[in-house]
């Protein structure tokens, strides 16, 4: 999503439009790598020297509340975000903790099955796989 429509987006929903809230929404659009709320710090420190880690945090809740970053529990001690929003599964290698997007598997029938497993509404899914990437394979 471009600048233009985050900035009409924040101030529909009755949020602020600062050039911080930008940068972060900015550096999750950009990236393939599933960034910690402290990747994206270090990030930006260098062009804003005065943003704190909190308001890292919370931009990346208010962007979460508006749809447009996907938080990810991949079972380490902080959350990845993800600006690809679009239910898909993720894989994090355990040697070198980098995350990846699965895309082109469909999940449609599992997620059909466990609905009429549980007889629950399923109102959203995330799936996590684990294994060793294949660079880290290479190098071992």
């Amino acid at each position: 999503m471009d600048e233009q429509s985050v900035t009409a987006l924040l101030r529909e929903k009755g949020f602020k439009v600062t050039p911080q809230r930008l940068a972060i929404y900015d550096v999750l659009y950009n990236t393939t790598e599933h960034p910690s709320a402290e990747v994206i710090f270090n990030q930006l420190q260098p062009r804003y020297p005065t943003m704190s880690l909190a308001t890292v945090y919370k931009t990346i809740e208010i962007l979460k509340e508006i749809g447009l970053v996907q938080v990810l529990n991949v079972g380490e001690d902080s959350f990845r975000y993800d600006a690809n929003t679009d239910n898909h599964p993720h894989v994090r290698c355990m040697v070198c903790k980098r995350v990846d997007d699965i895309f082109e598997v469909d999940t449609t029938g599992f997620v059909a099955n466990v609905a009429e497993k549980t007889a629950y509404q399923l109102t959203g899914q995330q799936f996590y796989f684990y294994g060793i990437c294949p660079d880290c394979q290479t190098k071992h």
